[in-house]
């Protein structure tokens, strides 16, 4: 028994706010796949979205983070990409945790927007030598040609590949800060918590 390797699912992104879709996905992953735990990772500077203006800081990103997690027993907060000086790189965080941790088994969770980017990532090939990769479905995106994009890829960098089925909630952060804008309700689509914390902290309010 001291042998059995850990499974880790990582949900990284920017959580610029977390929203309910992330945690659906996140239950759905630890469900499925029989995780042990699922790490929620704020991206500290990711180098994609560098423009940071109207957005919330990176306390009060991974603020709003730990207190949409909190009771769920699943869920972990990690910070190690929020610690990085310079820019934050997937490939560089994976090869870092399998290094301090040789008994675990990394599953990094993306969209399948994400999926059809993924030749774009910096050092792809690093990335599917350190973790499976799990692709959550999107309403819109057929699920025959999403399995053959993951097939490709599978090909090209000698990755594995994992479709996660799972209800998709179609929302992303960037209609969420619109509608703070707009003064509209974020009510079943964020926490309460957070929505709590974001009303404090008027994060938002400004111009993006």
């Amino acid at each position: 028994m001291g042998d059995e390797r850990k499974k880790i699912g990582i949900m990284g992104g920017t959580f610029d706010p977390i929203h309910m879709g992330h945690l659906i996905l996140g239950e759905k992953a630890y469900e499925q796949l029989g995780l042990d735990k699922v790490w929620f990772m704020p991206s500290g500077n990711p180098p994609h979205k560098k423009d940071r203006s109207g957005r919330a800081s990176d306390e009060q990103r991974v603020e709003m983070v730990r207190r949409a997690i909190l009771s769920n027993p699943n869920f972990q907060l990690s910070l190690i990409e929020m610690n990085e000086e310079g820019y934050t790189y997937t490939y560089r965080t994976l090869e870092t945790l399998k290094e301090q941790n040789p008994d675990t088994d990394y599953y990094f969770i993306i969209g399948a927007d994400s999926l059809y980017t993924f030749r774009g990532w910096k050092e792809p090939g690093r990335i599917c030598q350190a973790c499976t990769l799990v692709v959550a479905t999107r309403n819109h995106t057929p699920v025959d040609l999403l399995d053959r994009e993951m097939k490709l890829l599978s090909h090209e960098y000698g990755g594995n590949f994992l479709r996660l089925d799972t209800m998709n909630i179609d929302v992303s952060s960037q209609l969420l800060r619109q509608w703070v804008r707009e003064g509209k309700s974020l009510r079943y689509y964020v926490p309460d918590q957070v929505i709590h914390y974001m009303g404090q902290q008027h994060i938002y309010l400004g111009d993006e």
